[in-house]
């Protein structure tokens, strides 16, 4: 197992900025607004041959006892839990603080090999950032500056040696994990993507909470079931552009949109005790032009009456009748009823989605769909559809090639994707059309 290391610290001392740096990455949500990280969120690094984790936690509260601030120090709580050495950031502007000594006096109790670090301490001499930490009892400061990298390198080694030590090297499993089918849960705020999360893990995981914009960034979660290996994705809510202000709500949005394009298959979740918005249409529209295999999840069905449940199905087919290929499913996720073919679905949009489909195979169902309906032909020109294969998968792309096929409209384009897709049986992906016209060796060349 990887050594694992946690940060911890009050709201905005810089923990997420050290967690982007030892993971070489922008995973991470930073901006200078105190309580921005909520969720446990793992990274992977390495620093030669040893790799290791390393768990983001949000602005630690110990004393907080409801509310959000609550939920997040129980995440803090149960990152400690799991790791081999806690990191423990201070701010060296602000000098020590009566809530540094409440986490500390937790961390003593947690009996984790525990690291003091003063953090943006760039430009000051070491002894009068450091000298008032000394009262914390916790053993020699280390000053750095996660913005800027100043001393990272040093508490990196001494970081790893005591991890290291406290969980030896066991090389047969320091390899990278299959991270399985990348898995995002997309929608608007507060339909129940993190609680959908919990319940299929069985544990607390991500903060549910009831308050619209809970979750801020996009968590990646590895998960396996029934022997297959998933990474989940809790993503922010996404809100009408009208609506959003806070510049952090404007980074959540762009992080979902990017976990959208970095997943195999997406779960666009729908509040089933609301109405459904033209928000959740964009949102499925911008899954559908990604090319992503696409679930529908329609949540709170659990507290519906059987007319509210006819009509809220009545109004998901008249304003996504565009999703037609993609599977749905009604669940509670709360309760967790009808998870079990959710999943399925999920397996059936992946497979669908990486298809290996061969060339003959493809040929002969074109010569299929054109005996059954030729396409309509262009003044004199009836379009002659020769052969296809496949150019790409995830979503699947079917390259037609023939002559004249620029007189190819939609309408017959259509009529191919369901034919292809029928004959397939690719449920749960979008499919592209590419056609291609051979050139005509007796056409006349414009002379110069």
């Amino acid at each position: 197992m990887k050594p694992v290391i946690a940060l911890v610290g009050r709201p905005n001392v810089g923990k997420s900025t050290l967690f982007n740096r030892l993971t070489r990455s922008r995973d991470a949500l930073v901006a200078d607004l105190p309580g921005l990280t909520r969720d446990r969120h793992y990274g992977e690094g390495r620093v030669g041959e040893r790799p290791f984790l390393v768990i983001d936690t949000g602005g630690f509260e110990p004393v907080a006892k409801e509310g959000i601030m609550h939920q997040m120090a129980l995440q803090t709580k149960q990152a400690v839990a799991e790791a081999d050495v806690v990191v423990f950031i201070v701010d060296g502007r602000q000098g020590l603080t009566p809530h540094d000594k409440t986490i500390v006096d937790f961390l003593r109790k947690s009996g984790r090999p525990v690291l003091l670090v003063v953090n943006k301490s760039e430009g000051m001499r070491y002894t009068a950032v450091v000298s008032e930490f000394y009262e914390l009892g916790m053993g020699d400061p280390y000053a750095i500056s996660s913005a800027h990298g100043d001393g990272v390198n040093d508490l990196v080694e001494v970081m790893l040696d005591l991890a290291f030590a406290q969980r030896p090297d066991e090389p047969e499993e320091l390899e990278k994990t299959d991270r399985g089918i990348k898995i995002a849960l997309v929608g608007r705020p507060n339909v129940g993507k993190s609680t959908l999360i919990n319940t299929l893990l069985g544990e607390e995981r991500v903060i549910a909470f009831d308050m619209p914009g809970t979750t801020r960034d996009s968590i990646e979660i590895p998960f396996e079931r029934d022997g297959q290996q998933y990474t989940l994705i809790d993503t922010a809510g996404i809100r009408r552009r009208g609506k959003v202000f806070e510049a952090i709500e404007k980074f959540s949005v762009v992080k979902t949109l990017q976990s959208i394009s970095e997943a195999n298959v997406v779960v666009l979740t729908l509040d089933a005790q609301q109405d459904i918005s033209e928000q959740d249409a964009h949102i499925a529209g911008f899954i559908l032009e990604s090319g992503r295999a696409l679930v529908v999840a329609v949540n709170k069905w659990d507290g519906l009456q059987s007319h509210e449940r006819d009509e809220i199905k009545i109004d998901i087919d008249r304003k996504l009748d565009f999703l037609s290929f993609a599977q749905m499913h009604f669940i509670s996720a709360l309760k967790g009823t009808n998870i079990g073919p959710l999943m399925k679905s999920l397996n059936a949009a992946y497979a669908a989605a990486m298809c290996d489909l061969s060339t003959p195979k493809l040929t002969r169902a074109l010569i299929e769909a054109v005996e059954k309906q030729e396409p309509r032909r262009k003044g004199s020109i009836r379009p002659k559809l020769r052969y296809a294969h496949q150019g790409g998968m995830n979503p699947p792309v079917i390259v037609i090639h023939g002559n004249a096929l620029d007189a190819v409209g939609d309408p017959y384009k259509r009529y191919l994707e369901k034919h292809f897709r029928d004959t397939f049986a690719l449920v749960g992906t979008p499919l592209r059309i590419e056609l291609r016209t051979g050139k005509n060796p007796f056409a006349r060349t414009p002379s110069k």
